[in-house]
């Protein structure tokens, strides 16, 4: 039915200005107008293609009479078939025999589509769209027809681009208030555990996805250990460490970037849980602190889902207030740590030298001025000189806790022959009845500090607690210096094992200082080992680890 420019015209263009600008939602501005212009035209079909630029397609986004357009997602390259050609020449375009037409939607054939008429949406200068309407029997469209669905199509375009400016300031706008949800969860907590939980509960819902996890990289091992998850709650209860580069967790780390995996099912992961709790899609981003990885954050679905760029950049943005938050509980906790430290360790150290202090100037004031019997003074005089060493020694020690305290101790690795340096060492502390079991050609390079602060400490608690003979072996293995002392003692009490490396720990004895095995210990693990107590059936036995060099 032709439409002649006058009043009716102008009414039924107006119809679809109204329509255009009384919708900001563009489903509900799309499903409006296809409407309006479906009763205008008196048509049986009417649809509209939207242009996805990365792929220079055009993709049906609302119909009526052909809504399988839609539902099935067709997509028609720029160029090609109708609506493609419409697109790539920016004008109208009427095919009067769709039977004899080249098209390439095999569903206006389907449906029975005789004529088809199209016009360009254009905005900005820019091609955004196409408009088509059809009918189901021949019919000849007039000029006035095709000025109508051109000037529809203008008004059309406008109101999409429209609605698309609006969409895309409330995406923004919704995606900052997003990050400031997880900006205000991590301001507000100081505590990593507690805060770990809170932005896990913010990025689950803010994604609406099933899963969510941080995994922090323990530096000593370098794997990606998990510490917090919703949903996949297993990964942080068995304790799921991942080696960075390996599986999906660990490239994420390795590569320094986002990382999705659309079907879990045939990608490469090492974390069993994923698979058993039926995740089908990953998402994950690392965590970055100046130019230094900490950890990742991942999140999952249960069913197959496309994570669109928008989502990969808001997990981006979420990622960085993640580790600058994660970073900040470290901080607090690390100085919460040092307070603490600093304050027992002032009162515990200031008890502990107040005895032999005691003791010094009690043996000297008695000295002082008076007459005494040479057995009595040589008893004063040794009891000092026992007291005024146990300073000294003390002293000495708190200063390596210090100095391990404030990590300014450095490894300074070299090679040395292992058998020579415990000799030697056994020499200047006197020891007798000490069998080295250790290669007389076992080169090694490590730092010669940690053998001789453990092994001299070592050395002394045996002296203190154990039984000669005290034996010393040692051997390479994987890369790591394995060095062992045994003693023939009563081994250490079951109820003491627990707190056995803790500072000023001397056991029921009461003898030395009680700071040695701590020392020890702190020393192996600030050279990135270890220093543990191996369960034996007799005596007590001290295992050394050193990574080498």
């Amino acid at each position: 039915m032709a439409a002649s420019v006058d009043g009716e015209y102008l009414a039924r263009l107006h119809a679809v200005t109204d329509a255009a600008l009384s919708h900001l939602e563009l489903d509900e501005l799309l499903a409006g107008l296809l409407e309006r212009i479906h009763s205008i035209l008196e048509v049986d079909t009417c649809a509209i293609l939207l242009l996805d630029e990365a792929s220079d397609e055009l993709v049906a986004r609302a119909a009526v009479g052909i809504e399988e357009e839609v539902e099935q997602g067709v997509r028609i390259p720029v160029g090609g078939g109708f609506a493609g050609r419409i697109a790539a020449e920016r004008r109208p375009i009427l095919l009067p025999d769709v039977d004899r037409a080249h098209v390439l939607n095999p569903i206006l054939r389907e449906k029975g589509i005789k004529t088809l008429l199209g016009v360009p949406l254009i905005a900005r200068d820019t091609v955004i769209g196409v408009l088509h309407v059809g009918s189901l029997v021949h019919r000849k469209f007039e000029d006035a027809d095709i000025e109508l669905l051109r000037l529809a199509g203008e008004r059309a375009a406008m109101a999409i681009d429209h609605a698309r400016l609006f969409e895309a300031e409330r995406k923004a706008r919704r995606r900052l208030e997003h990050v400031q949800a997880v900006t205000d969860a991590a301001l507000a907590h100081l505590e990593q555990d507690e805060l770990l939980a809170e932005l896990l509960e913010r990025i689950h819902s803010i994604l609406d996805v099933d899963t969510c996890a941080i995994l922090l990289l323990d530096e000593a091992s370098h794997d990606l250990v998990a510490r917090a998850a919703v949903g996949i709650e297993e990964e942080v209860e068995q304790g799921v460490r991942i080696p960075v580069g390996g599986g999906f967790a660990g490239r994420i780390a390795a590569e320094r970037r986002p990382i999705m995996l659309p079907d879990v099912d045939h990608a490469h992961v090492l974390n069993p849980i994923l698979r058993e709790k039926g995740i089908k899609t990953l998402l994950g981003v690392p965590l970055i602190v100046g130019d230094k990885v900490i950890g990742v954050l991942h999140v999952g679905t249960l069913v197959h889902h496309r994570f669109t760029p928008d989502d990969v950049q808001l997990l981006e943005l979420v990622g960085e207030r993640v580790a600058l938050a994660i970073e900040r509980a470290r901080l607090h906790e690390e100085t919460r740590w040092l307070d603490e430290l600093k304050l027992n360790f002032v009162a515990i150290a200031s008890h502990e030298l107040r005895t032999p202090a005691a003791a010094v100037y009690g043996a000297l004031a008695t000295m002082h001025g008076r007459e005494l019997e040479p057995d009595v003074r040589a008893e004063l005089e040794e009891l000092a000189w026992k007291q005024a060493d146990r300073m000294r020694r003390l002293i000495e020690q708190l200063l390596d806790l210090s100095r391990l305290d404030a990590r300014s101790v450095r490894v300074r690795p070299e090679s040395v022959v292992l058998r020579r340096v415990v000799e030697e060492l056994i020499e200047d502390e006197g020891g007798s009845e000490v069998i080295v079991d250790i290669d007389l050609d076992l080169v090694v390079v490590v730092d010669p500090l940690v053998i001789e602060r453990v092994v001299s400490n070592l050395l002394a608690n045996a002296r203190n607690h154990g039984r000669p003979p005290v034996r010393i072996t040692a051997e390479v293995r994987n890369r790591y210096l394995r060095l062992a002392v045994d003693d023939a003692g009563e081994g250490v009490p079951q109820q003491l094992q627990a707190r056995l490396f803790e500072r000023f720990e001397r056991g029921a004895a009461g003898e030395g200082t009680g700071l040695g095995l701590a020392i020890a210990k702190a020393y192996a693990v600030a050279h990135g080992g270890d220093l543990r107590l191996v369960p034996t059936e007799r005596g007590a036995r001290f295992d050394l680890t050193l990574p080498l060099s």
